[in-house]
């Protein structure tokens, strides 16, 4: 397919489809993989997890002033690289309540969205370092440095870690009315040359664009991808029939999955997911290479006192044991991490282990799509 067959094909939401013609390495197809999802895009400042309305944080930023030994004495912002209703959103509302009660205090909801959660990220690195911001990222930590040359922050370097929070699974979807039945027919499908399919990511760098390198890899198909800039647009344009297929976590797409209302082809997981149990796994299928694993986790910047890393990475702690969190998670066919993985160490380790296990990667895979628009 040519470039401008592949443009004409799909234009959902003023965004073009991109052929896909060249497939990385086999690195990609056996890495171990750890990813996460982008959040959504779109709409104003979403309201907080306490009930006041979003972008209502401290004046100062800081209301407990520079030491940690009575914090917190003022609200904390709990800032998203992207727009309210995708994954990292969601995952970031269900711990912020229960967080926030342990520490007496309302944890506030700030949507920042752009540049693949770049300008988010940014802004936290450049807070005051009084535990009064607090970023909830994913996969976007350990690639935008691959991804993005021209950073302004070091991901190691200019943040303190809290812990991770929870690992979720990615399932491949398709719109309601989408021909294929099951995950070989969906590849036969794609693979035969009368058909135009489109798949839809969240973007450069997104779990859902890493899914789909997979996915061409393992199956040894040119895919022509539709790159938006967050889940909820792309799962939307799914939806109303104007892309084929996806990959998103199951945090985003359960409820349409048990709803009917998508094509469920398989689970990304080695077993079933426990809520969604008529859906196979890839292994099942035979292309167990296409196994993807998503995190998430907390971060403050880097000078934050020890004893505000502590209190925040024992709130979390105490978050993840909450009957309502635990059972939300697994409506959504995820669970929360293990204690010792709700760590400053733990979180630490996997950044370090996946920007050393991304950046080789994705320096070979050689027709990237351009970055997400910063606005």
């Amino acid at each position: 397919m040519t470039q401008d067959q592949s443009i004409q094909a799909v234009r959902a939401g003023g965004i073009a489809a991109v052929p896909r013609g060249a497939r990385i390495g086999t690195a990609l197809a056996t890495a171990a993989l750890l990813l996460a999802a982008c959040g959504a895009v779109g709409g104003s400042p979403a309201p907080t997890a306490g009930g006041s309305p979003a972008g209502g944080s401290p004046a100062a930023g800081s209301p407990g002033g520079g030491g940690g030994a009575n914090y917190p004495t003022g609200n904390i912002t709990f800032v998203v690289p992207f727009d309210a209703g995708g994954p990292t959103d969601t995952v970031t509302r269900l711990i912020a309540t229960p967080m926030g009660t342990e520490l007496g205090t309302t944890i506030i909801i700030e949507n920042v969205p752009g540049a693949g959660g770049t300008v988010a990220a940014g802004q936290v690195a450049d807070s005051p370092a009084d535990g009064y911001r607090v970023l909830m990222h994913h996969i976007g930590m350990s690639t935008a440095p691959t991804l993005y040359p021209d950073l302004d922050y070091d991901p190691l370097a200019d943040f303190e870690t809290i812990g991770l929070v929870t690992e979720v699974p990615m399932a491949i979807v398709g719109r309601p009315e989408f021909p294929p039945t099951d995950l070989q027919g969906l590849i036969d499908y794609v693979g035969d040359p009368a058909n135009t399919v489109t798949y839809a990511n969240a973007g450069r760098g997104a779990a859902s664009h890493l899914c789909g390198l997979l996915f061409e890899e393992a199956t040894d198909l040119d895919i022509v991808e539709v790159s938006y800039t967050g889940t909820a647009p792309a799962k939307t344009d799914l939806l109303g029939g104007h892309v084929d297929f996806m990959c998103d976590q199951t945090t985003n797409v359960s409820a349409e999955i048990l709803a009917g209302s998508v094509k469920a082809y398989a689970v990304t997981t080695p077993e079933r997911v426990a809520s969604l149990p008529e859906v196979p796994t890839t292994e099942e299928a035979g292309f167990g290479d296409i196994e993807v694993g998503v995190w998430h986790g907390l971060y403050v910047p880097a000078g934050t006192p020890d004893e505000i890393v502590t209190a925040l990475s024992d709130a979390l702690k105490v978050a993840l044991q909450d009957q309502k969190v635990i059972d939300d998670l697994a409506k959504l066919g995820a669970a929360p991490v293990a204690q010792d993985q709700a760590t400053p160490s733990a979180l630490t380790a996997l950044l370090e282990e996946q920007i050393g296990l991304w950046a080789p990667i994705l320096e070979a895979a050689p027709s990237l799509p351009p970055p997400a628009p910063t606005t």
